[in-house]
């Protein structure tokens, strides 16, 4: 029972406080390491750089899992509530949905006041693409692209792993997620994340193609195009270089009945209305019912799995 009491006092520490503070932050530690690890790897030979990423990946998943589960063991035997308050902590880190949703509208704001150069100024915190040049439509395609991938980082996916796995589960999952944040991308270096690429692939393919139904969903639920979503996300989710982002942008797309497109890379959805910034608005209310729903289907597994597995 003390696995709901977890989940749903995680839950509200998101959507009141917010954010641990970066001191105490484990994903912020987790920075850290990987910033120091990298820097003993870093030479041009491909099979140096894979081994050594290798090394850095399961290094940081098994301190981050094990720390966090013998601590959560000592504390389950010292005091319930503590080891509840603690966990719900833990967990807490490892999603940040309000954060995602507060940055996307910081940027709609920016727009609204015709401030390009603070959205612009905003844009990094959602996108790693150069928002120096980008023009109010791009931004907005970009801003809606974002929050839609980033409801599974950011919200289904660790939730996903605790259920699976507990607290250390999901920590596991933010450890490699933070990995591919941070050294998963193509360059001189490439194959040093590799492997963290490929692995967050996998632990991102279920809950990706959930986010996905998701937001079909949501669509149907606030009067968007629930078939339409449907219909583009089957035809569009594999024109993305990643085989899971597509999924939940194409689904965004087919809702709101736009194309969204970063030039050269992909473009989901059909052309239809202009990429106003109210869309901004209308993809995070979509996300806001997206994780109203995806908590309460992960609270009725959680319970299923008391009553008749535990």
């Amino acid at each position: 029972m003390e696995v709901l009491f977890v989940f749903l006092l995680a839950l509200a520490f998101d959507f009141f406080p917010g954010e641990l503070p970066r001191s105490v932050h484990p994903v912020v530690w987790m920075g850290k390491l990987i910033s120091l690890m990298e820097r003993g790897v870093l030479v041009r030979r491909a099979g140096v750089q894979l081994a050594g990423g290798v090394a850095m990946s399961l290094l940081l998943i098994l301190a981050f899992a094990l720390s966090s589960y013998f601590l959560l063991s000592f504390l389950h035997g010292l005091s319930l509530t503590a080891y509840v308050v603690v966990a719900a902590l833990l967990l807490k880190s490892t999603f940040a949905f309000k954060e995602l949703r507060q940055t996307a509208l910081k940027v709609r704001t920016s727009l609204l006041r015709n401030d390009l150069e603070k959205a612009r100024s905003t844009m990094p915190s959602l996108v790693s693409r150069d928002a120096r040049e980008m023009g109010e439509s791009e931004m907005v395609s970009a801003t809606v692209e974002s929050a839609a991938e980033n409801i599974c980082d950011s919200f289904v996916a660790p939730l996903f792993y605790f259920l699976l796995l507990g607290v250390p589960g999901a920590m596991a999952y933010r450890a490699v997620n933070t990995l591919d944040a941070m050294i998963g991308y193509h360059g001189k270096y490439e194959y040093l994340g590799k492997f963290a690429a490929r692995l967050d692939d996998v632990l991102n393919f279920l809950p990706a193609r959930i986010s996905g139904l998701l937001l079909v969903a949501a669509a149907y639920l606030h009067h968007k195009n629930g078939r339409n979503a449907w219909r583009v996300m089957l035809r569009d989710h594999g024109a993305t270089e990643s085989p899971n982002a597509g999924w939940t942008m194409s689904a965004m797309a087919g809702a709101l009945r736009v194309r969204l497109e970063k030039t050269g890379c992909y473009a989901l959805g059909n052309s239809g209305g202009p990429l106003a910034i109210q869309l901004i608005g209308s993809g995070v209310r979509l996300l806001d019912i997206a994780v109203l729903l995806c908590s309460g289907l992960y609270l009725i597994v959680g319970v299923a799995i008391f009553a008749f597995v535990v």
